[in-house]
């Protein structure tokens, strides 16, 4: 229960952290010679059939997509697809990369490679939304796919939780340490070298090993998790605002006022009044 707990954690750390960008996206009816086998990719794609007949491979688990199931294939990993009758594919289609640090997510979280969404009437508006933010060149577009494409993922998702890769549990063991040190001495002054020592790295090295799998520095991280906390504890305890900068690592009660305010818009006191 402790590791599956741990687990979640680490992937929603991962998440809050993740970046997207979409590279292409489209509505398109395939050709009869709809076809390419065993190619590897550097984006990740998202195939979501509307009409016809198709036969694709991923890695090693083959698939015959039926309209209202949503494909997803993963960046790097070994590919085909062709047509199987002279019904080719009618199909919504996105490629995209999913990046946390210098990873990609999907390398991270073992995913199925199909979703049975027929009956989710909403997700062929989301990729003509997809499609038409796409074909847009203004600013405000660029923010649009990439929301529609967090909705879209968290909509697969939501069907179906994402877990570890069996080959990343290492890594996952290994941060939750660095993780666990942090979350037991909050309330202490907490130095790069500390957190480094957990994993008998050396800072440097440690800095680039945690933004790479976590996006963000430790450092950065120890001042995320100090403010949550210390948001928490304005939320749900009497504590002073004192109490509250001891509790949370600060040197002075002026000092943490300042920060909260920084990175949150409002003072402590504020923000526990407004909540």
């Amino acid at each position: 229960m402790k590791n599956e707990r741990n687990e979640h954690e680490a992937i929603q750390q991962m998440l809050l952290n993740m970046k997207v960008q979409i590279w292409e996206a489209e509505r398109t009816q395939c050709w009869p010679e709809w076809k390419e086998f065993d190619y590897t990719v550097s984006y990740n794609k998202l195939y979501f059939i509307l009409d016809g007949e198709g036969w694709v491979k991923i890695g090693d688990e083959e698939l015959y997509p039926v309209p209202g199931q949503l494909i997803l294939m993963p960046a790097r990993t070994k590919q085909s697809y062709s047509v199987i009758s002279g019904r080719p594919y009618l199909k919504y289609w996105s490629h995209f990369s999913a990046t946390v640090g210098d990873s990609d997510v999907f390398s991270w979280l073992n995913v199925p490679y199909s979703y049975d969404l027929t009956d989710n009437a909403e997700m062929p508006l989301l990729f003509q939304q997809l499609v038409d933010a796409h074909r847009t060149r203004s600013i405000a577009a660029r923010l649009k796919e990439k929301s529609v494409m967090l909705d879209i993922l968290s909509r697969v998702f939501d069907q179906q939780q994402p877990q570890i890769h069996a080959d990343k549990m290492e890594d996952m063991s290994r941060l939750h340490t660095v993780q666990q040190f942090i979350k037991n001495h909050l309330h202490e002054e907490i130095t790069l070298e500390q957190m480094a020592g957990t994993l008998h790295l050396h800072p440097n090295y440690f800095i680039k090993y945690f933004k790479r799998h976590f996006g963000i520095t430790p450092q950065k991280y120890l001042s995320l998790k100090r403010m949550e906390q210390a948001k928490l504890m304005l939320r749900t305890t009497p504590l002073s605002i004192k109490e509250i900068a001891d509790a949370t690592g600060f040197e002075s009660a002026n000092y943490f006022s300042k920060t909260f305010r920084k990175e949150v818009g409002y003072s402590p006191s504020e923000y526990r009044n407004n909540i």
